[in-house]
């Protein structure tokens, strides 16, 4: 839609870096103006089209080019890159500071004490302890959502002589390891003794049941205690979670950014940058990288910057 337009009439030694140039200009002047070549049925936008999708759109190209040299049919990959990139916007990801997360399991446990409705206890109950999970493990919610009992292990650790739990992590990075904090291993034992309520027959059920001519329904199967193989968190409670942040008003931080379930994991890393903790330690431990921990993170934390002089 904007690429072959531009480039499908010049040969392969014709794109140069000044003509990737022309186009950057293109895009940018063209705002406001049907594009010919679009099948879209919406309203066209004044708005200049977003860095991230610009770059897309090179990368793109890129990709041919470097597929005709591959082929020999170009001798060398020209440089298309920006000849000028402004400096990008330090920006925090959305988390919890240490009172806004202490105003966050309050409210949660709140909630899980007195909820609206009784069918609701359970469900608040694991928001809670989500929450408290969450932050004092710093497990990505895909992480979290494949966790079973038995990749969790309650444990005296060595170095603090407290309780922790060691986890087996399967998620986004294949199978990796953590050790969370001892605030982490009363929650856990909260949702090892806490057993599902039986679910009772939805309506669905209940009006296929009738269409077969089946007047009586089934009995709510008794509720019982996780097993080894179960899910430490075997529903989705988004809806209720979201509904705490609400009504806390902490849905949005001070840049107007949505929270999510993703910003406990951002409240774990910072909170143990500021307690002094060692990068390449919680970078370990949250399987990723120093430089992703510097460069979103640690550049954000007051207590990050040292001006004791050196001996």
């Amino acid at each position: 839609m904007h690429l072959l337009p531009f480039f499908g009439d010049l040969g392969l030694s014709e794109i140069t870096g000044g003509k990737v140039q022309e186009y950057r200009v293109h895009r940018m002047s063209s705002r406001g103006i049907a594009n010919p070549h679009s099948k879209s049925n919406r309203p066209v936008s004044g708005k200049a089209p977003a860095r991230k999708t610009l770059h897309n759109e090179i990368v793109t190209l890129r990709q041919v080019l470097r597929s005709a040299v591959s082929h020999g049919w170009l001798s060398h990959l020209p440089d298309i890159s920006s000849p000028y990139r402004a400096s990008s916007k330090v920006e925090h990801r959305p988390w919890f500071s240490p009172a806004e997360y202490k105003q966050l399991y309050k409210a949660t446990g709140a909630y899980a004490k007195e909820p609206f409705h009784a069918h609701f206890a359970w469900s608040a109950q694991q928001v809670h302890d989500y929450v408290l999970f969450m932050a004092n493990t710093g497990l990505r919610p895909d992480e979290v959502s494949n966790l079973a009992h038995r990749d969790v292990e309650i444990v005296n650790d060595d170095e603090t002589g407290q309780h922790i739990l060691e986890i087996e992590v399967r998620g986004k990075r294949g199978v990796g390891f953590c050790k969370s904090m001892p605030n982490a291993v009363r929650p856990y034992e909260r949702l090892l003794n806490s057993p599902r309520p039986g679910q009772a027959e939805s309506r669905r059920a209940a009006q296929r049941r009738r269409w077969a001519g089946i007047d009586e329904a089934p009995e709510v199967p008794e509720a019982e205690l996780p097993k080894p193989t179960d899910k430490v968190f075997p529903g989705n409670h988004v809806k209720l979670f979201n509904g705490v942040l609400a009504r806390a008003e902490l849905k949005l931080d001070r840049d107007c950014k949505a929270r999510t379930a993703y910003s406990l994991r951002h409240t774990y890393i910072c909170l143990r940058l500021m307690e002094g903790a060692d990068v390449y330690a919680v970078a370990q431990n949250c399987r990723t990288s120093v430089e992703m921990i510097q460069k979103h993170y640690a550049a954000h934390i007051k207590n990050m910057i040292s001006f004791c002089e050196c001996a």
